[in-house]
């Protein structure tokens, strides 16, 4: 027994030597990460690119966070091998990081992929997500610090046990939610108190209604957090520069946010720097140049241009009119093709629910960029598909120039060509076509997918019969 022990120890020893990488299998995952406070868990494929890439990275900082005060240790897992287990954890694509804490799934990783960038995201990531300790924990304090911990990464956490803050603020076991000084208003108080009972997903959701409050300053990293339908004022927001000016419209705008609430209407709200967001000014229409440009993103991803310039009074019947059903959302699209007879048809903002939404029709869609190499090599092969198929009226082959119009936020382009299948009896769920790009293979996906029987070969022309 004696022996085994040793050879097993220096069996250890030599594997912990070539790699800091902990390698987990499902017969030991649960195990060893329920022995941690924190793990960075990788889930990739040995034949994919990226993580081949990230490999060297992860292996050194594995290494440095091993010696971390306290350490933190990496692994991963093989998906090829351990395929149950990555579905587990919604894995769909290579390489997926995932934070665990104490044995569960804490939050995705979504830091840098590069040794110093990791190692720094991580040391951020270990020990308590606030800094004190109670006097006397209770279950409040302890939802408190669970609540903390998977939300660190958004807001900021600190609590205390000392009697003379406590006597100045007049709490005693309570969660209170502090907003910024620079954001004082008149308009919402700068302290809410935590009134419900000791949970983890109720506090969670009262830091995500009440963070933000009444009309938040929205940047590139917090965006995501705002929810919709949502009102955006973009101007020269800069609380270091302008603090006056930047409060004396957020201001206006709250005032008018407060009377829409108090009459019924539901609405978010936000203020940002539209040096900062030129793309989405540009998505109504406006230019970083305009003074200031207001928007409403509803829960559709449609949006809504206010077209008067800023005043209380317009800005209150801009509101109004969006709550009443009255305004026409916001399209970036090309003309209407005066003439759309072609084997392919042409799809533009203003006509994708005439041609892509019609209910009685099979579509399978190209969105493509007039630049993209990818696209032009497709367009004559997609073309004789369009030929090949032109005798099914249930089936349209169609492409939109996805530079030039809004694409509807259902359909996720992140790159060129991107295609997707809408079926005549499910239009609110697309689906991404990810097969081969020979005409043979669209009409076999299409074949198999389409709601009625298809033939193939063009459809004569009157003249013919």
């Amino acid at each position: 027994m004696l022996r085994f022990i040793t050879l097993a120890c220096l069996v250890f020893v030599t594997l912990a030597a070539a790699s800091d990488v902990i390698e987990l299998k499902t017969s030991n995952f649960n195990s060893v990460i329920a022995q941690q406070d924190i793990t960075l868990v990788e889930f990739y494929a040995p034949w994919c690119g990226h993580c081949k890439n990230l490999a060297p990275q992860y292996e050194s900082a594995a290494t440095e966070l091993k010696r971390n005060d306290p350490p933190v240790p990496l692994a991963k897992v093989d998906c090829t091998a351990e395929s149950d287990l990555c579905g587990k954890y919604g894995v769909s694509g290579y390489p997926t990081l995932k934070i665990f804490r104490n044995g569960a799934l804490s939050a995705d990783y979504n830091g840098p992929r590069e040794a110093k960038g990791i190692i720094s995201y991580m040391q951020k990531q270990a020990g308590p997500s606030s800094k004190c300790f109670f006097a006397q924990e209770d279950d409040l304090s302890k939802a408190f610090l669970k609540s903390a911990n998977s939300m660190r990464d958004t807001h900021r956490f600190a609590h205390t046990s000392e009697t003379e803050l406590m006597d100045k603020y007049g709490y005693r076991s309570a969660v209170v939610l502090f907003r910024s000084p620079l954001l004082k208003s008149k308009f919402e108080e700068q302290r809410v108190k935590y009134s419900g009972a000791a949970s983890v997903d109720d506090l969670k959701d009262f830091y995500r209604k009440n963070s933000l409050g009444l009309a938040g300053v929205m940047t590139d990293n917090n965006k995501d957090q705002f929810e919709k339908p949502l009102v955006i004022a973009f101007y020269d927001v800069d609380y270091v520069k302008n603090p006056k000016g930047t409060n004396y419209y957020r201001n206006r705008i709250m005032k008018i946010a407060k009377e829409m609430s108090a009459g019924g209407v539901k609405l978010n709200y936000a203020i940002a720097n539209k040096d900062e967001f030129p793309q989405d000014i540009e998505q109504f229409g406006a230019s970083s140049s305009d003074d200031m440009v207001i928007g409403v993103r509803d829960e559709s991803g449609k949006k809504f241009a206010m077209s008067d310039s800023f005043s209380m009074e317009n800005f209150k019947e801009f509101l109004t009119k969006y709550s009443n059903g009255e305004l026409k959302p916001y399209l970036k699209s090309e003309p209407v093709p005066a003439s759309n007879d072609g084997p392919v048809k042409v799809v533009v903002a203003s006509n994708f629910d005439e041609i892509v939404n019609d209910p009685n029709k099979d579509v399978l869609i190209e969105f493509y960029a007039p630049w993209c190499g990818h696209c032009k090599t497709l367009a004559p092969k997609y073309e004789e598909l369009g030929k090949k198929l032109s005798g099914n009226d249930h089936i349209v082959i169609a492409k939109m120039d996805a530079t030039a119009n809004d694409v509807p936020s259902s359909y996720d382009v992140q790159g060129f060509p991107t295609i997707y299948w809408a079926p005549a009896n499910n239009k609110k769920s697309p689906a991404r076509y990810e097969g081969g790009r020979e005409v043979s293979d669209f009409v076999d996906y299409i074949k198999q997918r389409s709601t009625s029987t298809v033939k193939l070969g063009k459809k004569k022309k009157k003249s013919e019969l």
